[in-house]
Formats: C-alpha cells, sequence, structure tokens
C-alpha cells in the first residue's frame, strides 16, 4: 500500500468513527442510542427514539462517512482494491468509533455512502431492495442483510472490477449483523416502527 493510500485508509476509519447518531442525538437532547431503544447508534434506533427528520439527518450524515473517502480516493487515482479497504476503514471506524469507546453502529448506511460512487443505478438497486424487504418484512436488519448479500450481484451488472471489493464490504456488513440473525431465527428482532418499550 502506498503512503496516500494508507493515509486514505486511516483518514476514512478517523471520518468512520465521528458518530453521527450519538452527536445529533445530544444536540437534540434525545437519549443516547448505544444505551436506548435497540442500542445501536444508527438511523434505525434514532427514528424510533426521536423521528423521521432527525433519523433522515444521520442517515445522510453516515453515508457522506463512506462516500468522502471513497470519492477522494478515486479522484487522487487509488485503485479499486485501495478504494475497497478505504471503504472498509470507513464501515470499521462506524463500527468500533475509536472516539466513542468502540461502540458503534451496524455500517449499513456507511457501506451504502462507500458504495454510491460507483453508478447510480447500483444506488439505486440497493436502496430499492432495502426498501422492499423493509417495507414487506418491517425488519431493517433482514432488509440490511438480503441487501449485503445481493449487492456483489448488482455491482457485477453495472461495473465488474469492484465487485471483489463490494464483495468484501459486504461480507463485513453480514459479520456484522450475527446478533440480528440470532435474533431474527429466535423471533425476538425488534420491527420497524416499534417503540424503545417494546425491547
Amino acid at each position: 500500500m502506498t503512503p496516500l493510500a494508507l493515509i486514505m485508509t486511516i483518514f476514512a476509519y478517523l471520518l468512520g468513527s465521528i458518530s453521527s447518531a450519538v452527536l445529533i442525538c445530544r444536540l437534540v437532547r434525545l437519549p443516547d442510542p448505544r444505551k436506548s431503544g435497540s442500542m445501536n447508534p444508527g438511523a434505525t434506533n434514532v427514528l424510533r427514539l426521536g423521528g423521521r427528520k432527525i433519523a433522515i439527518t444521520v442517515l445522510l450524515m453516515d453515508m457522506l462517512k463512506g462516500t468522502i473517502p471513497v470519492w477522494g480516493g478515486y479522484f487522487l487515482g487509488i485503485d479499486a482494491i485501495v478504494l475497497g479497504v478505504i471503504a472498509i476503514a470507513s464501515c470499521l471506524g462506524h463500527m468500533y468509533p475509536i472516539f466513542f469507546h468502540f461502540r458503534g453502529g451496524k455500517g449499513v448506511a456507511t457501506a451504502l455512502g462507500a458504495i454510491a460512487p460507483i453508478g447510480l443505478s447500483l444506488t439505486a438497486m440497493m436502496v430499492l431492495t432495502w426498501l422492499a424487504i423493509a417495507v414487506v418484512f418491517r425488519f431493517s436488519s433482514l432488509a440490511a442483510i438480503i441487501t449485503a448479500l445481493l449487492t456483489p450481484l448488482y455491482t457485477w451488472m453495472v461495473n465488474p472490477q469492484y465487485t471483489l471489493p463490494v464483495s468484501m464490504l459486504c461480507c463485513l456488513i453480514v459479520l456484522r449483523h450475527h446478533q440480528n440473525i440470532r435474533r431474527l431465527l429466535l423471533g425476538t428482532e425488534p420491527k420497524v416502527g416499534d417503540k424503545p418499550s417494546q425491547y
């Protein structure tokens, strides 16, 4: 890895480590999302705690944490595989943030933001897949897992050279959802729209 690529990877991790959910909840005086609701500092939990507007703000900020370093690396001429490493670093920062005691979210929005620069058609397929599963089954985690499993195929259809790095990133997302997979199998996973008091 070149010095430039290493710098971008470190930058991606540090940017990813800025927890949008925690900071925004503090700003608007909502409960700490790491200690309330599903205990996950992400947009879905913020939706339960504070409503759509705040959740959308968190979602967009989490996406930018993935988009900014990947776009930066692309314009600096970094190759596809290393761009994948940069994307993974952003998600690892979100999942294990150094600024927030390594207690982070699942990385779905950050991964979406990192993959989005590949193309609008790919982004649209990912978003539509997530929405379809979430609307039909009302499980955000199930929607994220299925979307992550299908995204490498979508990438191969749109821009094959990015299939391997995207696959690496999607594997990380699925692994991060291991507790959700267990709760889905046990029937104890909270649904989208459930109130914090219900779990």
